[in-house]
């Protein structure tokens, strides 16, 4: 949980989500004070307010984190649980889009139904969502790739106190974000070696690809299209396929590109080992050219603040 203090109650033992000054100023994050010293450089900032995650570190009346006496192991029963309930899930999708791809009819409310009931995994057990389908067979990859964006997108949006509308909207639209991808040979699309220059062409058009087959359903509301097309965007315009810049880039895309980027990065993938949680909130947040800098903060305070059951 963040909590934003000013930054003269900055104390030895809390947790720092960030700095609120510029990154030539502050550039760390995520870290706890352990020393003088890191307390005089944030002092020494322009800041009026640092945010600290009361999960991870003392909060503003200097008391111990509750997490560090709530959390406990996952049961294994649970964490069969959840996995056969993504399996099932998982499954589901890949005939509905199957059935997109294939040009038969959207099933709008089946497609909303799924994304609640999958928000509803993810809200319920995040640490052992995210575990579970971090691992993923080449035949799975894009739909349970597809179900942990859309869980996380879902997560997000309430943390930003979003309406339930818009978050079911965005449930959706992480489910449909990468059909483009099923357009796409698998013989290109889970090949382990190094793709040639015309391979790595047919990859970043997917979400091309996937705009103009949800565009022939008029029912999709127009942010699922967006977030469909847009989602491999940058904030510095060196995105693709349209290489807008952070001025065209809405909320709910900027959204989905830290989801996405985070799934991808944190799982199993036929050509690279997965990095930590960690690892991938710091490097996405150390580059402000690509991401959104409070999504990721934001992510990863929702994802400190998961339950395990």
């Amino acid at each position: 949980m963040l909590v934003k203090i000013a930054k003269d109650r900055i104390r030895k033992g809390m947790y720092v989500e960030s700095v609120a000054c510029p990154s030539r100023e502050f550039a760390r994050r995520r870290f706890l004070v352990k020393t003088d010293a890191d307390l005089t450089a944030i002092l020494a900032t322009s800041a009026t307010e640092v945010s600290i995650n009361i999960r991870l570190g003392l909060d503003p009346d200097g008391r111990q984190p509750q997490a560090a006496t709530t959390r406990r192991a996952a049961d294994p029963v649970r964490v069969e649980a959840v996995r056969q309930e993504v399996s099932q899930s998982a499954k589901a999708l890949k005939a509905s889009l199957g059935d997109l791809v294939a040009g038969g009819s959207l099933d709008m409310t089946g497609l909303s139904q799924a994304a609640e009931d999958n928000a509803g995994i993810w809200s319920d057990s995040t640490v052992i969502a995210l575990e579970v389908t971090r691992l993923k067979s080449k035949d799975e990859t894009t739909y349970m790739h597809s179900m942990a964006v859309s869980g996380m997108m879902t997560l997000l949006a309430r943390s930003l106190e979003m309406d339930e509308e818009t978050t079911g909207i965005l449930g959706v639209a992480g489910m449909l974000h990468d059909i483009g991808k099923l357009l796409i040979p698998s013989e290109i699309l889970t090949k382990p070696g190094k793709l040639t220059e015309a391979e790595r062409h047919v990859i970043r058009n997917h979400p091309e690809a996937g705009y103009r087959l949800l565009k022939t359903y008029p029912e999709l509301p127009s942010v699922v299209l967006d977030i469909c097309r847009l989602h491999h965007e940058a904030l510095d315009g060196s995105g693709y396929p349209l290489g807008l810049k952070q001025n065209d880039l809405s909320v709910p895309v900027r959204l989905s590109t830290v989801c996405d980027v985070f799934e991808a990065l944190t799982s199993v993938r036929p050509y690279k080992r997965p990095w930590s949680s960690t690892q991938a909130l710091d490097w996405m947040f150390a580059r402000p050219q690509f991401f959104d800098r409070k999504m990721v903060i934001r992510l990863g305070s929702v994802l400190a603040d998961a339950p395990l059951h």
